[in-house]
């Protein structure tokens, strides 16, 4: 995915590192995939992958760019929006 982020300077002292990710799967599903590392003096001490089918939200008009930045609309698929409460 062209829109990935990643944080740079985890401490691996004691942290939980966590990765969520979406796929397209088919016109009907999407697939969530959750990634957590658990940092324990500087060594992954533990790592777990969670893999869930969602349903698809369909798609939508969606503002573009051409490849001479020119605005257009496409139609594209609809991605999901993540929120993460941290407590």
């Amino acid at each position: 995915n062209d829109d990935k982020v990643e944080t740079k300077d985890i401490s691996h002292d004691g942290s939980i590192e966590t990765l969520l990710a979406t796929e397209h799967l088919d016109s009907l599903r999407d697939v969530l995939i959750t990634t957590h590392k658990i940092w324990k003096n500087g060594v992954v001490a533990a790592e777990t992958r969670h893999v869930d089918t969602l349903p698809a939200l369909g798609v939508a008009a969606q503002q573009a760019a051409d490849a001479n930045g020119n605005a257009t609309t496409a139609v594209g698929r609809k991605d999901y929006e993540f929120y993460i409460t941290v407590k």
